[in-house]
């Protein structure tokens, strides 16, 4: 059979597939604009990603069950209380890294960590870092103070959310099913890591995340 090529053939060979070019461009736009919220690209800067590039292979032996981030994410902002009562978010430490823990009187194994948390404030707290544990005990609040007086807690702020709200804000996010839950966030208040359970945060390669975080 001959072959026939025209300028009609070629038109009409071009069309759809100048067509189809064009759909698959739009569908690439709407994507970008409507996708699901889960989805969303990250508000964080780039410095943000870099640091969790540079925590990552620091999450081991000790520190094995930190989770770093992928691709930071602006942390959940919540209220809690200073030891007078006066109110606090995240959003007040910005400039700052933080390392966020919640914890309870009756969690078992906050009695542990809790010194450890202590340990690492006192050594590496300053105007670059705070380790900030927040209580979220909503009964019997006159347990917080002696529990942490009876696991020497010295170097701490004493931070409460009686409201429950932090707890409840990070169980919605699936960040937190018990305590203890800790976040590490960087100075932009961009969520780097979290971890779920007790940690040794006075061991070496605790204080070298710490640092980390501080330099980044």
């Amino acid at each position: 059979m001959t072959k026939i090529d025209s300028p009609a053939r070629r038109r009409f060979v071009l069309v759809p597939v100048i067509g189809a070019l064009v759909a698959i461009i739009v569908g690439a736009v709407l994507y970008e604009t409507a996708r699901p919220a889960g989805k969303a690209a990250s508000d964080c800067p780039a410095d943000s990603a870099r640091l969790a590039a540079k925590l990552a292979p620091l999450a081991k032996d000790d520190l094995a069950a930190l989770a770093v981030a992928s691709e930071p994410r602006r942390a959940e902002q919540f209220a809690f209380e200073r030891e007078d009562g006066g109110k606090l978010t995240l959003a007040d430490f910005r400039g700052r890294a933080v390392l966020l823990n919640l914890w309870a009187t009756w969690c078992v194994p906050c009695r542990a960590e809790m010194p450890a948390l202590d340990r690492l404030q006192a050594a590496k707290g300053d105007q670059g870092f705070e380790v900030v544990a927040v209580n979220v005990d909503t009964a019997r609040l006159e347990r917080r103070a002696a529990f942490l007086d009876s696991v020497g807690v010295k170097a701490l702020a004493r931070y409460a959310d009686p409201s429950g709200d932090a707890f409840e804000t990070l169980r919605r996010d699936g960040k937190a099913l018990g305590l203890p839950v800790t976040l590490i966030i960087d100075k932009d208040g961009c969520e780097i890591g979290a971890v779920e359970g007790g940690i040794k945060w006075d061991s070496a390669e605790a204080q070298a995340l710490v640092g980390a975080l501080k330099g980044g």
